[in-house]
């Protein structure tokens, strides 16, 4: 599935839908170049679990846990990540192995550590805004997939267009 965020705050409202779709468990991968969006986007998954503070990539700390109303998200930015072990040393095994929202930035410098996630959201630059592409590889992210898509056709849905579909 492709969409087209127009600005930033199509892309928060998109990041929200998905929150929802969610339903506050899975493991989402945010791939695309410095600058995509992908921190914008989740601030946008946190507000739909109702989340108003600032959003930060914790390109430092790693992971930044939200304990909020409908569960935990714990915000991961793989960044600066020198080794994939190094999450071995952060607690990331028993943090991805919770009932929790995972949503991971640059889950490529976690290759081969990181398990198999239910969603890929692929940001990109299409000025003026941005290109989301979401890839399933789970019986969860079909699913979520299958209800964002569901919820774009109901008239006033949202406020990205869909471009079109991918497998």
């Amino acid at each position: 599935m492709q969409l087209r965020l127009d600005d930033e705050d199509h892309q928060v409202a998109f990041g929200e839908r998905l929150g929802r779709a969610l339903a506050g468990h899975g493991r989402v991968h945010l791939t695309g170049e410095l600058g995509t969006g992908k921190t914008t986007l989740t601030r946008g998954i946190l507000r739909a679990y109702g989340y108003r503070g600032a959003v930060k990539s914790p390109t430092y700390t790693l992971v930044e846990p939200y304990t909020l109303e409908g569960g935990l998200v714990h915000h991961f930015d793989l960044y600066r990540l020198g080794d994939p072990e190094e999450l071995e040393f952060i607690g990331g095994r028993d943090l991805l192995a919770d009932e929790a929202l995972c949503v991971i930035e640059w889950p490529e410098r976690g290759e081969g550590w990181l398990p198999v996630p239910d969603l890929v959201v692929t940001l990109a630059l299409a000025e003026p805004g941005r290109l989301a592409t979401l890839e399933a590889f789970t019986d969860h992210g079909r699913a979520v997939v299958d209800r964002l898509a569901a919820a774009s056709l109901r008239p006033g849905a949202g406020h990205d267009r869909e471009a079109g579909r991918a497998s």
